[in-house]
């Protein structure tokens, strides 16, 4: 049997809200699987929602380049969000979304790639950054979209300079549709990306294994209610739409009119465009999301700064 560790029910608790005991009852009954133990918190409502690791900062930057049609989001990680500011370290991130362009998405490839004008590859060039600053550094992910005909719109939350910020989003549109109204939609559907933070593009996109846990997770909630076993199915039915409406692109409410579907928001302008229009896929990066931060402690990074 798992050891319920106090380190595990501290996890448990930042991701669901839950009580230290709930939580730690919970740990019992999954033999120790905080998925499980998640499930088995909401089937009790004690907690609100499986909330997922990755809401927890860590510093650095998200840049983005778009080139003709093709465009990349990287994310390259520092010790503390000074470094952000740095001036040397917003040149290196923003060459190397410039060199992911060419690439295929693969950050392995993107590391061993020839650094410009150094003789030295990128990882090769970010170790002798880090000498110069003084911080750890991290290239840590990389992802590329791309369209044969159509536009990569792009939008950056919190820029801290053209390009650079702690949101980066792309969205390919495959379209015959003209470029400018193409691209207009294109920068409202990555800034909804960015606020909304949908999972899937559309309902056809979600795992099979995640509805099915959904449905677990809701079938068992609805049967407290004592309803019979064909309401209880409708219940769990309507309250999957819930679902749908938080976790997919298309069944989201435009953040823009806070009103239509975003479906009928990209049919409408393929109507409005005389040509269809193709949503061929979105990329979302959040800085830091899924690095376990301790918390923050201004003191200690300014007595650190001033030490290099």
């Amino acid at each position: 049997m798992t050891q319920i560790t106090a380190a595990l029910v501290k996890d448990l608790r930042e991701k669901t809200g839950a009580g230290m005991m709930d939580c730690k009852n919970a740990l019992a009954e999954t033999d120790g699987d905080i998925e499980a133990a998640i499930d088995w918190l909401r089937k009790k409502g004690l907690a609100k929602a499986a909330k997922k690791s990755g809401r927890i900062a860590a510093d650095g930057l998200v840049a983005v380049a778009v080139e003709a049609n093709f465009g990349v989001v990287v994310e390259v990680n520092s010790e503390t969000d000074f470094v952000a500011r740095n001036e040397l370290f917003q040149a290196f991130v923003r060459a190397v979304a410039a060199l992911a362009v060419d690439g295929n998405g693969d950050v392995a490839a993107l590391r061993a790639a020839p650094y410009p004008g150094t003789g030295r590859t990128v990882e090769q060039e970010l170790t002798e950054l880090v000498g110069r600053i003084g911080e750890n550094l991290v290239l840590r992910r990389s992802a590329r979209l791309s369209v044969e005909h159509g536009v990569i719109a792009s939008y950056v939350h919190n820029s801290l300079a053209p390009g650079l910020g702690k949101i980066g989003v792309l969205v390919a549109l495959e379209s015959q549709a003209a470029d400018e109204p193409l691209a207009a939609l294109g920068r409202q559907l990555a800034m909804h990306v960015a606020a909304a933070n949908p999972l899937y593009l559309d309902t056809g996109a979600v795992p099979a294994a995640a509805l099915d846990r959904e449905r677990a997770v809701l079938r068992e909630q609805a049967a407290g209610s004592g309803k019979t076993e064909a309401i209880v199915e409708r219940m769990v039915e309507g309250r999957l739409r819930k679902f749908y409406e938080d976790t997919v692109l298309f069944e989201q409410v435009f953040v823009v009119d806070g009103e239509t579907r975003v479906g009928k928001v990209v049919e409408a302008a393929a109507k409005s465009a005389g040509a269809a229009i193709r949503v061929k896929g979105f990329v979302r990066f959040q800085l830091g999301e899924g690095i376990d931060k301790p918390p923050a402690d201004l003191a200690t990074e300014v007595a650190a700064q001033l030490q290099h």
